[in-house]
């Protein structure tokens, strides 16, 4: 199919695809990256495109080098009463994110706090610079965590851990995301671009459809019970062998050679 063409939204630059990899940066520095809804506007539209796009089959998603995201905009927070808040589109935009089926690899370097942190959860691996630091202190400004900080937050680090940076505002470091689970790997922060990126392109290099069923199998297993999960991932399992590429994967490990894979 013909690539489409990828134009920058308000408050974000988009890259690619490149080796199957499309990046989208959050380019707000004047603000922290703060995730204004016309930044999570334009990010859902990028990834409803690159949903639909074969070209793609992984997104980076990244921020600044001192900065993912500082959290929500809090000029546009303070506009808003409580009518306002409930029935704002936010909660519609990082459900497009939750939804994506392709792969999005986070790499993260310096603060990804509140929505930032958020946001960060949404993704299927985190790749932390060094210098990262990761938090929820909305308690400090009287609210709570409003897109899924108290609930992916719990089921990453545990109750304990999530109780700390939920109640008491504290972050955790890079280090300290690595050991709780939060991230995947920590790297030096100059490399953390690049690494995202060469773990995202080992992905798009894989099957497609195995990719997509098999992230869907996991996510699945934070939202029904084990006997369940079991039974999806059997199905997706089973749903796989009907597949071209599953044929081409045995038949070129038996002979010897690399794949081809069509995504059918």
């Amino acid at each position: 199919m013909t690539t489409p063409r990828y134009s920058a939204a308000e408050g974000l630059q988009v890259a690619g695809p490149e080796a199957g990899v499309l990046e989208i940066r959050l380019d707000r520095p004047q603000a922290r990256n703060a995730l204004s809804t016309p930044l999570l506007r334009g990010l859902a539209a990028l990834l409803e495109q690159a949903e639909r796009d074969d070209d793609v089959r992984a997104v980076v998603l990244t921020g600044g080098d001192k900065v993912f995201a500082a959290g929500a905009d809090l000029a546009e927070m303070a506009a808003k009463d409580m009518q306002a808040v409930l029935l704002e589109e936010r909660p519609r935009l990082f459900g497009v994110v939750a939804r994506f089926p392709k792969p999005i690899v986070a790499a993260v370097c310096g603060y990804a706090l509140g929505g930032g942190c958020e946001l960060v959860m949404h993704a299927d691996i985190v790749i932390a610079g060094e210098g990262a630091q990761f938090g929820q202190p909305e308690i400090n400004l009287g609210i709570i965590p409003g897109a899924g900080g108290t609930q992916r937050l719990t089921h990453a680090v545990g109750k304990s851990v999530a109780m700390k940076l939920v109640l008491a505002g504290e972050f955790l470091t890079a280090a300290e995301a690595l050991s709780t689970g939060l991230v995947a790997e920590v790297v030096a922060d100059d490399a953390c671009i690049p690494r995202a990126h060469a773990l995202a392109q080992k992905i798009a290099a894989k099957a497609p459809l195995a990719v997509r069923l098999a992230k869907d199998a996991v996510l699945q297993s934070f939202e029904v019970p084990l006997s369940a999960g079991l039974a999806l991932e059997r199905r997706n399992f089973v749903v796989l062998a009907g597949t071209e590429d599953r044929n081409e994967g045995v038949k070129s490990f038996l002979e010897k050679r690399k794949p081809e894979w069509k995504g059918r």
